[in-house]
């Protein structure tokens, strides 16, 4: 069991956000991160397609690693497929990612909260009734980035990014209505927090941006219980892209986070 890996996927580098909080608190496991870029962006899928294109992934990538524990750090694929992935594998853990709807619900002054995800997840129903659920006392606007999730990547991965594009994006979130603002965004996709420090530079007044990374890791964590590696693995982290295909400026960062790159 020491030498299982925890498997990590995503659409692309979003994941990465979770991965390193995961590393945090589990440095002694050994992790597999999987990025379906022959697939990114997910957004632009249908939902029956994409459901059997993620449970077809999974067939292969439990065979292939056999993962002690699979975490699904995409808000997308979680809403669309998480039931599903549970049924059509259900010895197998799976973490799911989902908008982080009632911290946002509790933590609120104004009643004025925003959630900034991809159109597939702010359009699903399973986001709406996260609102019902927790947030019926809030007025909750669901923003619907279509470009967000690749401004991210091209930061990642050039090291810039266009700011006026990310300020277009982000201004549907902020509300002012009876005198107050909206003081929360929800960033209800893992690519979102590396264009975290942009968000704050472009945004028309301060607000709380709830990143839900370490909340995932902490629940993988508690799946896996108290037990750890006795014996560190010498075997090293990997990362694989399901095109076969990596640019260097891609190797260059996944050897940043410590990964290395399969194939």
């Amino acid at each position: 069991m020491a030498d299982r890996p925890i498997l990590m996927f995503d659409s692309g580098i979003g994941g990465l956000t979770v991965l390193r909080e995961a590393r945090v608190l589990m440095p002694d496991r050994r992790f597999v991160y999987v990025a379906d870029d022959a697939g990114f962006p997910y957004g632009a899928w249908e939902e029956p397609a994409l459901r059997e294109r993620i449970l077809s992934l999974f067939a292969d990538l439990l065979e292939r690693f056999d993962p002690e524990i699979s975490v699904i750090a995409c808000n997308t694929a979680s809403t669309l497929v998480m039931d599903a992935l549970r049924q059509r594998f259900p010895g197998h853990p799976f973490v799911g990612t989902v908008p982080a709807i009632k911290p946002a619900a509790e933590r609120t002054r104004s009643g004025l909260v925003s959630v900034l995800g991809t159109p597939g997840t702010v359009k699903r129903q399973y986001t709406r009734d996260l609102i019902r659920q927790w947030a019926s006392k809030c007025h909750v606007r669901l923003v619907g980035s279509g470009n967000l999730a690749q401004l991210a990547e091209t930061y990642m991965r050039d090291g810039f990014v266009d700011e006026e594009a990310v300020r277009a994006e982000i201004a549907p979130c902020f509300m002012e209505q009876d005198g107050q603002r909206t003081d929360i965004v929800v960033l209800a996709c893992t690519h979102y927090p590396f264009l975290v420090n942009r968000m704050r530079k472009t945004a028309p007044w301060p607000v709380d941006w709830i990143d839900p990374a370490e909340a995932i890791a902490r629940r993988a964590l508690s799946l896996l219980g108290a037990q750890r590696a006795t014996v560190l693995s010498e075997r090293a982290d990997i990362a694989v892209f399901t095109s076969g295909k990596t640019e260097f400026t891609t190797r260059r960062l996944m050897q940043g986070f410590g990964l290395t790159v399969q194939g």
